[in-house]
């Protein structure tokens, strides 16, 4: 009789497959050979209410990574073959283990039922698995059973005929191997010509991968020489980034997503598969001392970013200060517009971004060590309780660490989020965590107004933005963003010592975003600042009688800066900002760190110095309170999302109408926030 389901059973040796099929097939069974190899192919029939299943017991297995044979004629065999069904067979009492087999028949993108056996031996042991969520966030249906005693078969066939007629693969559960492995995958996959046969045999994703896990029957076929140089650059990167072979990077990351479901899905595991990782998590991801200690080390690194980047930033002032006297020294004839344009705008405007480049590098390069030990994927799983709460998964947590550096990536980030609500909702708040663009306007603030706070100031800020992010997130979760969240899993990956040139790179690579868009667009900006600030020039009769600082204040007053700086002045003075303020703000939608170089050009205008972030400090300090510099730092964090923030918000969402919400959206917030601060602490002040 012709078989309606044809049926693989997979699992790993002793998980009790074979007393599975046995039970299944009884004396409908026959043993022989695989074409070409020795290995014993058992089949054998199954009949249930009218249902025929033709059922192939593969060799027993722990991976699919065609390092023996048993592995390549179990995948050969999934792959050509393309049974209706793969049914894997997992010990339950041994978890973690089993599960690296199914993460690997996941990303063959077949249909799919784990049979949890040895349930009873699990129990015995204290496991208690949360079945229906630990099958959500897999993504694929599980069933309990105990083969020996035959309990769960009749379930577990009643699965595998509904998976059958169905066809429905794992397709929405996707194991992510982090940014710089994911790279590399796109970069292969970018090589790789779709209408190939191997593409269409294997799929692009698949492909890549084994390429990038040098699998030896994937590598010996037939592929350009575009493909295999591709292969060999994002091999050699990765091995320089992280210190070992892609293969192992791409195994522990699998064992990441195992060892993020089952902290999710199952209670009192025992699983003991990386030791010292168990026993750092029993600590780090306490339920009670994970936030504080979380907490504590974000404040450290503000800290160390303070103390050991003062010595490097005074370094770079002085340079730049040397700079600007060298050049007005050298300078022929009379200074005119050219030497301000170059003295003022373009030193006194980038200089006064770039020269917190130190403190930014010294941020990165932690958040790096963080990111590379492993810890910020412990951070999101500490976040994951506070993040349901407010309606997203901890894994939304992710985007909202690489808003750290820049809010671009970040809401690039948010496409590991497979929930529109969740992603949008992500990406709405993203903005409000502290980018490396806003940390030059708290460098310049904090050591004015709170010199003796530095990092408790800093770290208050950061965390400011992170808790209205969560209150943001909340609000839009219940109003315009309503819906179930689904659940994810959260990838805990094994610690690991980073190596000294990935976190060379990783830092690089963030603080080189900041030096290029100090090159081009603060330039530019900057630039048209001095411009707009140098320009309508005053009648000469009418500055006579001033003395020098009257004059400059008169000039600013008449440019077209002071201008527009007088015009939004009435509007802004609640929020304890002049006209100063208000002008350096409107620059600060093209590029947060424009404010600081806008604010220094303007006071330094007709004056022919060069400044420097301790004589524009000191102008603050006698110009404005603490309160004010803490409103101007507050206003900064909340409102406007700068262009490049909202133009990748645009397209991320796919509509105009998400972007301008969260442009006036979060502007409005600012205002009405930074106003009720200012306000209130007036009273107190």
């Amino acid at each position: 009789m012709t078989a309606n389901i044809k049926i693989a059973l997979a699992g790993n040796p002793n998980s009790g497959k074979t007393t599975l099929f046995n039970a299944l097939t009884g004396a409908r069974q026959h043993v022989g050979n695989y074409p070409g190899v020795t290995v014993e192919k058992k089949e054998g029939v199954c009949r249930r209410q009218g249902v025929t299943m033709q059922i192939v017991d593969l060799p027993g297995t722990y991976s699919l990574t065609g390092y023996s044979v048993e592995e390549l004629v179990a995948r050969s065999f999934i792959i050509d073959e393309r049974p209706d069904v793969v049914v894997d067979v997992i010990d339950s009492s041994n978890l973690e283990r089993n599960l690296y087999l199914a993460t690997q028949l996941i990303e063959l993108n077949v249909p799919i039922v784990l049979a949890f056996n040895m349930s009873d031996v699990a129990r015995h042991r204290g496991f208690v698995f949360d079945i229906p969520k630990l099958s959500q966030l897999l993504g694929v249906p599980i069933v309990s059973m105990v083969g020996s005693r035959n309990e769960g078969i009749d379930e577990l066939l009643k699965m595998v005929t509904e998976a059958a007629r169905s066809g429905e693969t794992p397709g929405t559960c996707r194991i992510r191997y982090g940014s710089e492995v994911e790279d590399e995958l796109a970069r292969i996959e970018a090589h790789l010509d779709p209408q190939h046969d191997l593409v269409a045999r294997y799929g692009k994703r698949w492909l890549a991968l084994k390429l990038l896990e040098n699998d030896k029957e994937i590598t010996e076929l037939h592929h350009s020489p575009e493909v295999l140089a591709a292969v060999q650059f994002s091999r050699e990167h990765l091995a320089a980034v992280f210190g070992e072979d892609p293969e192992i990077i791409i195994a522990e990351r699998r064992y990441g997503f195992i060892s993020g479901a089952c902290q999710e899905a199952v209670q009192s595991s025992t699983e003991l598969r990386h030791d010292m990782s168990d026993k750092a998590d029993a600590v780090l991801t306490h339920p009670i001392l994970g936030l504080p200690i979380f907490v504590g080390l974000m404040y450290l690194v503000f800290q160390l970013t303070f103390t050991l980047g003062e010595y490097p930033m005074v370094w770079m002032e002085h340079f730049l200060a040397f700079s600007g006297e060298s050049l007005s020294a050298w300078w022929p004839g009379d200074p005119g517009p050219l030497h301000s344009l170059v003295v003022d705008g373009i030193i006194g405007g980038v200089g006064g971004v770039m020269v917190f480049l130190p403190n930014i590098l010294l941020l990165f390069l932690a958040i790096a060590f963080l990111e590379d030990t492993g810890y910020m994927a412990r951070a999101a799983f500490i976040m994951d309780h506070i993040m349901h709460k407010i309606g997203l998964h901890g894994k939304s947590f992710i985007p909202m660490l690489i808003g750290f550096g820049c809010s671009v990536p970040a809401i690039m980030a948010t496409r590991i989020l497979e929930n529109r609500r969740n992603r949008l909702t992500t990406i709405m708040v993203i903005p409000l965590i502290s980018c490396g663009a806003r940390f030059p306007i708290y460098m310049m603030i904090i050591p004015a107004f709170f010199p003796n706070h530095r990092g408790l100031m800093l770290a208050s800020i950061y965390f400011v933005g992170i808790l209205l992010a969560i209150v943001l997130a909340r609000l839009l979760r219940v109003t315009l963003l309503k819906g179930e969240t689904l659940p994810f899993v959260m990838e805990l990956p094994p610690y690991r010592l980073p190596t000294v040139r990935g976190l060379l790179i990783h830092t690089w690579q963030r603080g080189w975003m900041y030096v290029r868009k100090a090159g081009t667009v603060i330039l530019a900006i900057s630039i048209v600042i001095w411009a707009a600030t140098s320009y309508p020039k005053m009648d000469a009769a009418a500055l006579q009688n001033m003395t020098p600082e009257q004059v400059s204040t008169a000039e600013l007053q008449h440019s077209v800066v002071g201008r527009i700086g007088k015009t939004l002045a009435p509007a802004l003075k609640p929020l304890g900002f002049d006209w100063r303020i208000s002008t350096s703000l409107v620059g600060a939608f093209a590029a947060k760190e424009v404010f600081v170089s806008q604010l220094g050009i303007m006071y330094s205008v007709g004056e022919a110095e060069e400044g420097g972030s301790e004589a524009l400090r000191a102008k603050l300090q006698a110009d404005y309170t603490p309160l004010q510099g803490f409103c101007v730092m507050l206003f900064c964090l909340i409102s406007m999302p700068c262009v490049a923030t909202i133009v990748i918000t645009r397209q991320e969402t796919g509509s105009w109408r998400w972007a301008l919400l969260q442009l006036l959206g979060l502007t409005a917030l600012a205002y009405v926030i930074t106003m009720a601060v200012y306000q209130v602490g007036r009273v107190f002040v």
